[in-house]
């Protein structure tokens, strides 16, 4: 029988979960949404059977797992409900509000005996994908260092709403713009972080100049208390290192997405660049590789299909797959705590004016 999922929010992203779930062959059957109409909207344009208002109500029906949609407050509570009434829990990121949300998460977990996975869909493109291949057949080596940047211009999104109030959100593009520094993290092996040093500003983020393009409401008489922007640096237990670099709004040319990597038999870069829309769809996708033969520089383009959605349909694809013992999870919930340990890092390191061991 096919895997039955409910959705937890009838936000934007759902479309992308609810293809790659039906990708994979699982059945979507109810969606929950705090805002009944806005649930009912989006199941019947997903052809989608059952609306709740109500979590718990989902939660009891006839399902297998659930998928999270949600603003990150609810990321951690949700789950662990969802967790231990013996669903199945797919969540977008960033996995929680900070590390202990997630023990909490990976708690509950163990009790239960279900899966946690987390929407780090990038780890999904099709770069990604080639790359990891030359990674795990030994083409690179050992990757020393890399460089991990999304960075925008003018990419506020929205202000008064939640994505710009702490308590609802965590934080500005640290947390919201995560996915590179998960990437890196991803291609180096998911190393032990030992020490981590970071600075975050807050210059522009007031200023509705640097307002983002995806029509995001402003909420009138709302909190903004984010950063901006935040640039730092981790150290691991392995000896590797990685740099990072995350802005909503920032003096750069433009919108750039990016891992870079420095391995020893070659390095490599994944890169994701924008125009001046700021939209997936006219970005332009590059993957290469760096290597020496005989003393000459080889750059090579690798080429791959190309996918405007950035991983999130075969992401969610993995998470069926993954529980139906159809394929290696993508991500680990173990993984999802060690990310946002060295986030939580960053955001100590730069209250405090110093480094922060892990």
């Amino acid at each position: 029988m096919a895997t039955k999922i409910g959705i937890i929010g009838a936000g934007g992203m759902a479309r992308y979960h609810i293809d790659g779930f039906r990708k994979a062959g699982a059945e979507v059957v109810a969606m929950a949404d705090i805002s009944v109409e806005a649930a009912t909207i989006s199941a019947k344009a997903n052809q989608i059977e059952h609306v709740f208002d109500d979590v718990a109500a989902l939660l009891a029906s006839d399902l297998d797992a659930v998928s999270i949609i949600v603003p990150n407050k609810f990321h951690g509570p949700l789950a662990v409900q969802a967790l231990e009434a013996g669903k199945h829990v797919f969540c977008e990121k960033p996995p929680a509000l900070n590390a202990a949300e997630v023990r909490e998460m990976i708690a509950a977990r163990d009790r239960v005996g279900k899966e946690l996975m987390f929407n780090f869909n990038n780890r999904a493109r099709p770069e990604s994908h080639e790359m990891k291949k030359r990674i795990e057949n030994g083409t690179v080596g050992r990757i020393n260092s890399a460089q991990a940047k999304w960075i925008r211009r003018t990419g506020i999104p929205g202000f008064g709403g939640w994505f710009t109030t702490k308590a609802l959100s965590g934080g500005g593009p640290v947390i919201d713009l995560l996915h590179m520094l998960d990437l890196a993290l991803y291609f180096m092996g998911n190393p032990e972080p030992a020490h981590v040093i970071g600075q975050t500003f807050d210059d522009h983020i007031d200023n509705k100049d640097f307002k983002g393009p995806w029509g995001i409401p402003d909420r009138e008489g709302g909190t903004t208390d984010v950063e901006s922007a935040a640039h730092g640096f981790v150290t691991f237990r392995t000896g590797q290192v990685l740099a990072f670099q995350m802005s909503w709004a920032e003096m750069v040319k433009r919108e750039e997405v990016s891992v870079v990597f420095q391995g020893v038999k070659a390095g490599g870069k994944i890169e994701r660049l924008f125009g001046s829309d700021g939209l997936d769809e006219t970005a332009i996708d590059t993957c290469e590789l760096y290597t020496q033969e005989s003393g000459e520089r080889v750059d090579t383009v690798i080429e791959v299909e190309e996918c405007p959605d950035m991983g999130r349909i075969d992401s969610a694809a993995n998470f069926v797959e993954a529980i139906e013992g159809r394929a290696l999870a993508l991500n680990t919930a173990e993984q999802g705590l060690q990310l946002m340990q060295i986030i939580d890092a960053v955001y100590e390191s730069a209250a405090t004016g110093r480094p922060v061991a892990i």
